[in-house]
Order: structure tokens, then C-alpha cells, then sequence
């Protein structure tokens, strides 16, 4: 009988209209995950190989039904023969009979009532289904989930090393990379803009108005003059001055006289104007070639005050925070980092596309030196397989009940009558074999019983 409430079934759609209204479920049309079609209640089916089944499993009930029907023949024409020869043939026939028919019940009970008969502890399948896949569930949860018995396995299987040998087979790590760098575009081209967007907006700029800038940012300041890392961007700046002067000296000379009195002759402003540019060239050419110039010194010190105003003088963190509001609240904020987010993402898809491109081919050349070093290293390949099955022990820790669960869930969902048939289509065939077995071990068991009554005296 279907237990599914009304609502579930039309609220699920994997049970079809006749399950719903409470007809008998027909086959699905649609196809299943392995290319056949998909039975109503998500089993798999494939038409061709279920008929197979069907035939094998007539077949091997026609012979266990046959056995019995010989026995029953042979009982009918030895009945009343109870010496000689004969007595034994028909003890061993009637024996035979009880056999047959006990496993025959035993196997029919598995699957359903026995002639329909509502039997106490029969059709166990359809009814103790639930049991069924909780039994399940704890079975793969005690004998599959367990620390030692993954660590063992995932440890003998060397996964570090497999993969290493994998990548230095000819082709493959190009592969690696290409499948790699496709999902990557895919993902890249798969984000909307509006929920970057959204995150900038929503998540990003309020938490960064929300942290407090001035102590990060001396910090960050002070480790950077005091490892000299601002040298390249000073020298960058002082070389882009110098070119503009350079290229702009007109510009520079006709600045120079647009401020000078207007009682001075043409001619000193232009004598005056070149000198000035000469010297601003000179003495840009002395700042980028002394380490130790004034002015880069004076620099320094003035960002060292800067970043320890930062951390510790609240006037400048004040104003620090003040700036960093007024910037991060300024509506241009977002569409700047929308238009950074748009360059980055077109650069990198422009870099992942190209198969011939230095991305691809540094990132085949990096997995080749990889898998090389793992191969040449057996301790490196321990510690990174003990983290394998420490990641894979987490993991079955955390969800492995959610894991197995999925058995018992899966279970549930299944109709009682349905299941009974497809189990018995799988294994059907072979149970016959308990009924083949109970009538030939029966007859044997009733001739020796029948051999021991002679036996023993009256």
C-alpha cells in the first residue's frame, strides 16, 4: 500500500500523475543519469538489461517449480510403498516436497505476502524498507567512516605519488592546465556583475568604514620606509618629472616667465627661464643618482613622522579616519572598483584563453617541475598525504553523517512495492537457487531419516 501523503506526492515531482491520483506507477519516460530511462522513483533503468533479468529469473522458477512438481509426481506414484527400494524413493519425495515449500516461502516472504496472505513477518522488504536503510546507513557509518580504516586507505593508496605520475605522462598536465584554466573562465564569465556589485557595496566598503584605517595604515607605512620599499616609486617619480622637463621645456620656460616682473626685459626671462630648467634638471639628476640626498632623507624622515602620527596621535588618526569616510562614501568609489573588477576579470580570461599563451605554458611548466620534485622527494609526498587524510578525516567528521544519511533518505523515498520488485529483479535469480537447494537437501535429509527408522527398533 502507498503510505505517501497526498501533498507529497503532488508536491513531488519524481512521482508521476498515476502514483499521485493512486494508480499503479507506470515506467518514467525521461532518462536517468546513466542514459536509460529513470523509473519512477529515481531507479535506474535499462529496458534491454531488466528484461534479461526477467527471463533468467522465470527461468530459474520454472526449474526450482519443476523440481517440486517431480517431487510431487514421484510421491504420488510411491505413495503407499514404504519397504524396499521405493520407501526410500518416496520418503526422499515427500521430503523433498516440505523442503521445496518451506524455502519457497522463505524466499516469497522476502519479497511480499506468500498467495497474498496477510502472514505475520512476511513481505519484508516493502514493509521494514525504513529499517532497511537505516540498517544500511549504520552499516557504511561503522565499517566505511571510520578514522583508521581511511587513513589506512588513503595511505596506501599514495595518492601524492599517483598524481605525480599522472602529470608526467606525455600530455597530461597540459591537459591539467587546460581543463583548469576553461573552468576558470567559465566561473569568471558565470559571476554577474551586479552581485559584485552588490558585495562591494553592501559588505565591502561598509566594513572598511567600519575598521578603523589610521594605526593599519602607519603601521604599514612605517614597515615600508624602513624596508626601503618606496625607493622604486620615488625613483619612478623622480624619471617621469624628468622626462616631462625634458619633452616640455618650452611649457617649463614660458611658466617660468608668465611669473616674472613685468619691468624685466624678454631677454632676462628667457636667460633666467633656461637656467632655472637646467637646474631643475641637475638637481633632479643629483636626487635620483644619491641614495643619501637631502631630499630623499628629508622624505623619509617625513613619512617615518607621518606613519608614527598614524599610530599614535589622535588628531592625525582624526583626520585619517575623516579622509577615509569621505572617500569610501563617495558614489564614484564603486563604480572605480566595478572598473577595476571588469579589467582584472577581461585580463585574466584574455591570459587563461590563450592555449599558446606564457599563463598556459608557465602553468604546464610549474606542474611538470611539481610532479618532478614529488616523485624525487618521498618525505614531501608523506607529508602531504598525512594532510590528505587528515583534510579527508576532517571532512568525513564534519559531514560524513550528512553522507550517510543520504542512504536512509533515499530509502525512505522509495515506494515498498517498487522496491521489493527491483530488488528481486537483482537478486531473484540467485534465490531460486535456495528452493533448488531446500528440495534436493530435503529429499536426501527424508532418506536418511527414512534409513534410520528402518534402523532403529519399532
Amino acid at each position: 500500500m502507498d503510505t505517501t501523503p497526498q501533498a507529497t506526492r503532488e508536491r513531488d515531482p519524481e512521482v508521476p500523475p498515476e502514483t499521485r491520483a493512486g494508480g499503479k506507477p507506470t515506467p518514467a519516460r525521461h532518462s536517468g543519469p546513466g542514459g536509460g530511462p529513470s523509473g519512477p522513483l529515481g531507479f535506474i533503468v535499462d529496458p534491454a538489461l531488466d528484461a534479461q533479468r526477467r527471463r533468467d529469473l522465470r527461468r530459474m522458477r520454472l526449474v526450482a517449480t519443476g523440481l517440486l512438481v517431480f517431487a510431487a509426481v514421484v510421491y504420488v506414484l510411491t505413495r503407499g510403498h514404504d519397504d524396499g527400494l521405493l520407501g526410500f524413493v518416496n520418503a526422499g519425495a515427500e521430503a523433498s516436497m516440505v523442503g521445496a515449500c518451506a524455502d519457497w516461502f522463505a524466499v516469497t516472504a522476502i519479497f511480499r505476502h506468500p498467495l497474498g496472505l496477510p502472514i505475520p513477518h512476511t513481505a519484508l522488504i516493502p514493509r521494514k524498507k525504513e529499517m532497511i536503510g537505516r540498517s544500511l546507513e549504520e552499516f557504511v557509518s561503522e565499517n566505511f567512516m571510520r578514522e583508521d580504516i581511511i587513513r589506512e586507505r588513503v595511505l596506501d593508496a599514495e595518492p601524492t605519488r599517483r598524481a605525480a605520475e599522472w602529470a608526467l605522462h606525455p600530455g597530461h598536465a597540459k591537459r591539467l592546465v587546460d581543463e583548469v584554466a576553461t573552468v576558470t573562465v567559465h566561473a569568471l564569465h558565470r559571476i554577474p556583475d551586479e552581485d559584485v556589485r552588490a558585495v562591494i557595496e553592501q559588505a565591502l566598503l561598509p566594513r572598511l568604514a567600519q575598521e578603523p584605517i589610521s594605526s593599519l595604515a602607519g603601521g604599514l607605512l612605517d614597515q615600508v620606509v624602513r624596508d626601503e620599499a618606496h625607493v622604486g616609486l620615488v625613483d619612478l617619480a623622480l624619471d617621469e618629472i624628468r622626462i616631462w622637463l625634458v619633452d616640455n621645456e618650452d611649457v617649463f620656460e614660458s611658466l617660468i616667465t608668465q611669473r616674472a616682473p613685468a619691468w624685466v626685459p624678454d631677454a632676462i626671462n628667457d636667460i633666467v627661464a633656461r637656467k632655472v630648467h637646467v637646474e631643475a634638471l641637475k638637481w633632479l639628476g643629483d636626487i635620483r643618482n644619491d641614495p643619501r640626498h637631502d631630499v630623499r632623507l628629508a622624505l623619509d624622515k617625513l613619512l617615518i613622522d607621518l606613519a608614527d602620527d598614524l599610530q599614535h596621535d589622535p588628531v592625525t588618526q582624526a583626520k585619517a579616519e575623516r579622509l577615509k569616510e569621505r572617500v569610501l562614501s563617495h558614489p564614484q568609489v564603486a563604480d572605480t572598483a566595478m572598473s577595476l573588477w571588469g579589467s582584472f576579470r577581461a585580463v585574466v580570461i584574455a591570459a587563461l584563453e590563450d592555449e599558446g599563451g606564457p599563463v598556459r605554458v608557465r602553468a604546464v611548466t610549474e606542474v611538470t617541475a611539481l610532479a618532478e620534485r614529488l616523485l624525487a622527494d618521498a618525505a614531501l609526498r608523506e607529508r602531504i598525504d598525512v594532510r590528505i587524510c587528515d583534510a579527508t578525516i576532517y571532512a568525513i567528521d564534519r559531514y560524513g553523517t550528512e553522507l550517510t544519511r543520504i542512504i536512509s533518505d533515499t530509502v525512505d523515498r522509495w515506494d515498498g512495492k517498487e522496491t521489493a520488485e527491483r530488488v528481486e529483479l537483482q537478486v531473484g535469480r540467485d534465490l531460486q537457487f535456495i528452493r533448488i537447494n531446500g528440495t534436493l537437501v530435503g529429499g536426501l535429509i527424508g532418506m536418511l531419516i527414512h534409513a534410520v527408522s528402518i534402523v532403529l527398533p519399532s
